[in-house]
């Protein structure tokens, strides 16, 4: 029987996971973040940190860009989309375009950048009294020549429109496998932006989140498409994949064509699943552009230079929305909407 496993690496102790075309960047960020001193900051000395750049993890969390506030402050982005699968915690979300947002908790944001965006996301720390922990997963997905200059565009996709598929093995153990993009068991979330890589019917991709019990046994089905790079990362716990022992940590490259069965170990397992077909054009990038060749790299910097690509209309570089604990997303028409809306 062909091995439904090609291959296994270990990830990186910090920073992006290894990936395959059509993905380009994926990192998880699990953050042990303090209670807040009320001004949405932690609320814990900064002494020590890199501000600015501080991804040394000290005491369990980070600042990353954030010089006050934790976060990624006003930054700009081409050519690519941004796929933000927040597990818990929340993200407050401003951009160019005059659109602001506040999500987490299971949510996830699709953004396109297309032909130019500049936005922040940053982690306001609510809670006063107890910590505020955050985990989210932030994936990079290429966009294929023909859309790289399309029109800036993100979606919300609430945490109770994202499918969480329930599954039952044999002895009674539970699989939960929250469904971000694609579909299981004919369960999928609503539509990424329109011009998506992902919103092409024939490109297959699927992001998963999948989380089973200890000793659970489950068969992750195969891919509709034989022509996909598929890749399992498992991020916790130890679990037996097809006939391999894979330690935690490590990523697991699959056939598409062939079912594999997964096995938690003792203390259960968590997976990140990205697949897709690959778009198979030329990559080149520097920092937050991603082109086809040095030619759009360079244009990328000189519009950017030029226009601001819009132009920044908030105050600060860092914005957040506020101690409400309200999540909802307001578009650049004015349009707001909420999980409940």
């Amino acid at each position: 029987m062909t091995d439904p496993v090609l291959g296994v690496v270990a990830l990186p102790a910090a920073g992006p996971w290894p990936t395959l075309d059509p993905f380009l960047f994926c990192v998880h960020h699990l953050d042990a973040f303090p209670r807040g001193n009320g001004c949405l900051a932690p609320a814990a000395s900064l002494a020590g940190r890199q501000l600015g750049s501080d991804f040394a993890n000290i005491d369990g969390w980070n600042m990353y860009h954030g010089r006050t506030i934790s976060g990624f402050p006003q930054h700009p982005h081409r050519g690519f989309e941004t796929v933000t699968f927040t597990r818990s915690g929340l993200i407050d979300h401003a951009d160019s375009l005059g659109a602001i947002a506040r999500y987490g908790g299971g949510d996830v944001q699709w953004m396109t950048a297309g032909a130019g965006i500049v936005h922040a996301e940053m982690f306001p720390l609510l809670d006063e009294v107890e910590p505020n922990p955050m985990e989210m997963f932030q994936i990079w997905v290429n966009l294929p020549k023909v859309d790289k200059m399309a029109d800036p565009h993100f979606e919300m996709l609430w945490a109770n429109e994202v499918p969480n598929v329930v599954a039952v093995d044999d002895q009674g153990k539970l699989i939960e496998i929250a469904v971000a993009a694609g579909s299981l068991d004919g369960n999928g979330p609503p539509s990424p932006p329109p011009q998506s890589w992902a919103a092409r019917p024939d490109s297959d991709v699927a992001i998963w989140h999948i989380r089973m019990e200890a000793g659970a046994i489950w068969p992750l089905p195969k891919a509709v498409r034989g022509d996909v790079g598929r890749v399992l990362y498992l991020f916790k716990g130890a679990a037996t994949v097809g006939e391999h022992n894979v330690d935690p940590r490590h990523a697991v490259q699959l056939r598409p064509d062939a079912d594999v069965v997964l096995h938690a170990g003792a203390g259960g397992a968590e997976f990140l699943l990205l697949q897709g077909r690959p778009i198979g054009e030329p990559v080149v990038s520097h920092g937050p552009f991603v082109m086809n060749d040095r030619a759009g790299i360079e244009k990328a910097f000189t519009d950017y230079q030029r226009t601001g690509f819009g132009g920044w209309p908030w105050e600060s570089d860092d914005p957040t929305n506020g101690f409400g604990h309200e999540r909802f997303a307001r578009r650049p028409n004015g349009d707001t909407e909420s999980p409940t809306s």
